[in-house]
């Protein structure tokens, strides 16, 4: 295993401190196991979304008619 030095804030560390506290654990594990876990997906080819193929998600609901706003109702409410 190799040792390493990074910074974090204090209050990730501080985060990461209580959960090991909690789970009667060394915060260099939990720290070493999210590393691990995030990984893979560091490791992920980011594609456009174009490039995904279609998927059914089940009958139609309720057809969209000329006024519907997909965008403002995917956004919520204006604040």
């Amino acid at each position: 295993m190799k040792t390493i030095t990074i910074n974090v804030s204090e209050p990730t560390y501080r985060y990461y401190q209580r959960i090991a506290k909690q789970r009667d654990r060394k915060t260099s594990e939990l720290i070493r196991e999210a590393m691990e876990h995030f990984a893979p997906f560091l490791a992920e080819q980011r594609q456009s979304i174009l490039l995904q193929p279609p998927v059914s998600v089940g009958k139609i609901i309720k057809p969209l008619s000329p006024k519907d706003d997909l965008l403002e109702e995917m956004l919520g409410p204006r604040q």
